[in-house]
């Protein structure tokens, strides 16, 4: 999860934001070589609090326009929006990741 160049995330639209690549599916999962997305850190945080690995490639979230969808993501999305670009606001794993953590 390298930052890159201040970029525009795919997902919210930000411009002038630090971006990290997202395989949009995970890479324990077969994804290594498939489609990847340049997402601002506020953005591949939310997507990896509120999902593991596993449920992202079960739930068939592995597109820009699957995200953008799913109502979780969405009503974040519409949130992270209305931020300035040097925004990282403070997050946690929801209680579905913490609970397969274990």
């Amino acid at each position: 999860m390298k930052p890159n160049h201040l970029q525009q995330c795919e997902l919210c639209g930000r411009a002038g934001v630090e971006t990290t690549l997202h395989h949009l599916t995970p890479k324990e999962l077969g994804g290594t070589f498939l489609p990847t997305a340049n997402l601002c850190i506020p953005c591949h945080k939310q997507i990896h609090h509120l999902y593991t690995n596993k449920q992202l490639v079960e739930q068939q979230l592995n597109t820009i326009e699957a995200l953008q969808h799913d109502p979780a993501i969405s009503s974040f999305i519409k949130w992270i929006r209305k931020q300035p670009a040097g925004t990282i606001p403070r997050s946690r794993k929801s209680r579905n990741v913490r609970a397969k953590g274990r």
